[in-house]
């Protein structure tokens, strides 16, 4: 009997996986708390791979994806999941990724976010960015974000998403979501309709380009709560990475705009958890939390970049804490081993710090690694 899409998705949300991965000579994968994990299906042949993958595609679909031979779109479920689908080419042949998508959105308590996240989800106007890698939970953060004004106020809410991953059920608030290539052209394309279209809060689903980046950055200015996603692991990188989309003869106008508008930015990483109890989830979020006060808008505004750092480590009484703080309190409180802390901060010399040091057991291994890096 032939293997069906629906058969894999089952069985990635059964095991509790995040991503499946289909290609031409090699099993289903299906990665696992972090984890990449050949299922126990056999090897696909090319014919096979590419029936798989264009189970889910409808013909304008299998149009745009014969044309530029790569394909971003998402595939439901009824009554099991969505995913958000990545098709590409690899040797000639098609391969997919497959995103696991909750159909729940969950609380801020559920994904453990400090209380400083509800409040700028309460903001009226102003940028906030939520960076961190590929598969960091962005997407999920923002989500809860947004389902918290959604459950609290009655607002305008508007959504510009490639692919759309949560749907929202209004309750309090109006909401529209867009999705890029099915309602509209582009991020840009519809930035610009936006700002006519009445509404109080926007969400970017990727800040890509200048155009979208200088948009995002307008929209926060004339007072709208603009939440946006950068591909950035700290703050201070976030901040740099904004004012070098443009050129050089921009950048001191950009830094104004920038310490201006914007209100936060929350860089954040998920790490294995130490000892998992069944059923729970594998990773835990780490955040660095910045909070834009009048010393970090000077800061932005003169390129001082370099000093946002200092400016995190003490301004705890503002919610505010580096990376670091964050994954050491994870580790004070068992959640993460050493070798996970120290595998996802760019300072290990601040991270001993703060940590004080390795256990026994896992200094040999740390100077090992350290030789290997």
């Amino acid at each position: 009997m032939e293997l069906m899409i629906e058969d894999l998705m089952e069985e990635v949300v059964e095991r509790g996986g995040s991503d499946l991965h289909l290609s031409t000579g090699l099993p289903p994968y299906i990665r696992i708390s972090g984890h990449l994990t050949a299922t126990d299906h056999p090897v696909m042949t090319a014919d096979q791979c590419q029936r798989l993958i264009f189970s889910m595609l409808n013909n304008s679909q299998r149009k745009i994806l014969e044309q530029t031979w790569e394909l971003d779109c998402s595939y439901g479920v009824r009554g099991l999941a969505r995913f958000r689908v990545n098709v590409y080419k690899d040797r000639g042949t098609y391969a997919a990724c497959l995103r696991a998508l909750s159909s729940k959105i969950p609380s801020m308590d559920v994904l453990g976010l400090p209380p400083i996240v509800t409040e700028l989800s309460e903001k009226p106007r102003g940028l906030v960015l939520v960076t961190g890698p590929t598969g960091s939970g962005k997407t999920t953060t923002l989500a809860s974000m947004i389902n918290n004004i959604n459950v609290t106020r009655a607002e305008h809410i508007l959504t510009v998403e490639d692919p759309i991953e949560f749907v929202y059920e209004p309750i309090k608030s109006l909401i529209h979501q867009r999705q890029v290539g099915e309602d509209t052209k582009s991020f840009s394309n519809a930035l610009k309709g936006a700002l006519r279209e009445d509404p109080d809060v926007i969400l970017v689903g990727e800040m890509r380009d200048l155009e979208t980046i200088s948009l995002a950055i307008s929209a926060a200015e004339t007072g709208h709560l603009v939440f946006g996603t950068l591909h950035t692991s700290s703050a201070a990188q976030t901040v740099d990475r904004i004012v070098d989309v443009f050129p050089p003869a921009q950048h001191q106008q950009i830094r104004v705009q920038l310490s201006n508008s914007l209100v936060a930015v929350l860089s954040q990483c998920l790490v294995p958890k130490h000892n998992p109890k069944p059923g729970e989830f594998g990773r835990v979020m780490a955040q660095e939390i910045m909070v834009v006060t009048p010393g970090i808008s000077n800061m932005i505004r003169e390129g001082k970049t370099a000093q946002i750092y200092g400016a995190i480590q003490t301004g705890g009484r503002l919610s505010m804490q580096t990376l670091e703080m964050a994954l050491a309190d994870l580790y004070k409180k068992k959640i993460i081993n050493f070798e996970a802390a120290m595998s996802k901060t760019s300072r290990p010399e601040e991270m001993q710090r703060l940590i004080g040091g390795p256990p026994s057991g896992a200094q040999q291994q740390n100077k090992k690694a350290a030789g290997r890096r």
